[in-house]
């Protein structure tokens, strides 16, 4: 048996029982060194954090992104 988890809007099959870790695996799994490396972000669908090791429920959303780099734009809107 699986759950529906909603990782980038792509709708991923997990075990229940699978983290936040296991979605990004599955369905954004270019982000998750990103992720490691606190480069990249999941937040569920209100937009909060969620940790890697997190629990989902059925039908959670979540979106992986890349973080911003504020120090090189503040840098280039200085030049």
């Amino acid at each position: 048996m699986t759950m529906p988890v909603f990782v980038n809007a792509r709708t991923i099959p997990l075990a229940p029982g699978a983290t936040a870790r296991d979605a990004v695996q599955a369905g954004a799994p270019e982000l998750l060194p990103a992720c490691d490396a606190g480069e990249a972000l999941v937040t569920d669908a209100r937009g909060l954090p969620v940790p890697l090791g997190e629990p989902l429920a059925a039908g959670a959303i979540l979106r992986v992104t890349r973080a911003s780099r504020r120090g090189a734009a503040e840098d280039d809107a200085g030049s």
